[in-house]
């Protein structure tokens, strides 16, 4: 059983295609299937096509990273105001 023949499409179509995504807020299966293509093709063009995109999704996983730590920081810091207000809420009694 053969798979056909390899479909070929233009620079433009595949552009618009990218665009649906990156600039029309579609979910990648989304657009893929209103184009009635894989939504590996589409993950292959926008890598293609827009350089920078993996660039924005490894910033963005390092901001993630970074903000979760502080997160973690936070809530802490939290708990250890907590503890000292209720010793020191103690004491003025």
């Amino acid at each position: 059983m053969s798979k056909g023949k390899k479909k070929y499409y233009s620079r433009e179509f595949k552009e618009e295609a990218v665009k649906l995504v990156t600039e029309q807020g579609y979910r990648i299966s989304e657009a893929a299937n209103s184009l009635g293509v894989s939504e590996s093709a589409i993950r292959k063009w926008k890598g293609q096509l827009d350089p920078n995109s993996n660039n924005v999704d490894c910033n963005q996983h390092a901001e993630i990273q970074r903000l979760k730590k502080e997160v973690k920081r936070l809530r802490m810091e939290r708990e250890i105001l907590k503890k000292a207000a209720a010793f020191f809420a103690k004491e003025t009694l």
